[in-house]
């Protein structure tokens, strides 16, 4: 029987919740692989049935994250998307939520909190050396979202 690959097109900005994150490691890490592979990758460690393999895979299809390839009644799944596009879009969706004047702040946090190789730390220092500084940031938030002076009620 002639395998049939169905293919969604591919949103630019993928949201994926915390579960769906461990399916699609698996599938970046492997190429490809059926719920069962999943299954047994992650089953233990998550403490997941086939059952809640086979939903998460389906709303990663939903969200074009994944496409499917069947032979007969089997379905394998691809990642559709890479994982570097993945991370940029969480990324981008964590900083939206931030206020501009606290970026680097958070930025800073995130370093201290991470286990870093030497090549990390060189590969940040390169980023920063590059960088070109900016006099001032404007805030982003609504009034009342956070606490700088742009924000600050002036009571006289």
């Amino acid at each position: 029987m002639e395998a049939t690959r169905t293919q969604q097109t591919v949103s630019p900005q993928i949201k994926i919740s915390d579960s769906e994150w461990e399916v699609m490691r698996v599938l970046w890490t492997l190429g490809s692989a059926d719920a069962q592979e999943i299954t047994s990758l992650l089953g233990e460690r998550m403490d997941w049935k086939l059952a809640t393999v086979k939903t998460l895979l389906g709303r990663l299809v939903k969200k074009a994250a994944v496409t499917t390839e069947t032979a007969g009644k089997k379905f394998r799944y691809f990642p559709a998307v890479s994982e570097e596009e993945t991370i940029q879009s969480a990324t981008e969706n964590l900083f939206s939520h931030v206020c501009a004047k606290k970026m680097g702040a958070t930025i800073a946090d995130l370093i201290a909190e991470s286990t870093l190789t030497q090549a990390d730390l060189e590969l940040i220092k390169e980023a920063l050396a590059a960088k070109v500084p900016v006099a001032k940031i404007a805030c982003n938030c609504i009034p009342g979202q956070c606490e700088c002076s742009e924000h600050q009620k002036t009571t006289k």
